[in-house]
């Protein structure tokens, strides 16, 4: 997985509203394709103590994006919403979790949440996150802050699956 991040300068030069969903779509897209490549088994591989996989991982930003956009926005249960209470069950896998249908999900997920978010403004407030009113602005943040960690994490894992195999030009 090479994450290349945006460099153009139209993208300096971009509204901030541009800018956030530029970035935002760049860490989806590293966090999407750190399953490409890799076989069902090592996708759900156990490297470390917590229920973290490079799988389970992709299933969770899923559930993150269904927390912050849809929750959030639409005010809904994450019940309504079919998502787990809480984050460390969303890295729960089931026997039908493929590489193919966990990152199906969560393309669609970030196509949701950017629907949801098409019509607001940086300064409109959602208020359905559970923490109470927040600034659209302050959700692409915290996301994006997520979504960072989460390509990190999956960098790291997917480099010890290969076991080193592979090297970064």
């Amino acid at each position: 997985m090479v994450f290349q991040p945006t460099t153009e300068p139209p993208v300096f030069h971009a509204a901030l509203r541009d800018q956030f969903e530029t970035f935002l779509d760049e860490h989806r897209t590293a966090l999407h394709d750190s399953l490409n490549g890799l076989t069902e088994e090592q996708a759900r591989r156990s490297l470390v103590m917590s229920k973290t996989t490079l799988l389970g991982l992709v299933k969770h930003a899923t559930f993150v994006e269904k927390v912050w956009f849809d929750e959030a926005i639409t005010c809904r249960s994450r019940t309504e919403i079919g998502i787990p209470d809480t984050p460390d069950e969303s890295f729960d896998l089931h026997d039908g979790d493929t590489i193919a249908s966990v990152q199906r999900a969560y393309q669609q997920a970030c196509e949701a949440s950017r629907r949801a978010t098409a019509k607001m403004t940086l300064d409109d407030v959602v208020r359905g996150n559970r923490r109470g009113p927040l600034p659209l602005r302050w959700v692409y943040l915290h996301t994006l802050r997520e979504l960072a960690q989460h390509c990190g994490h999956a960098d790291i894992l997917r480099e010890q699956i290969l076991g080193g195999t592979t090297r970064r030009g």
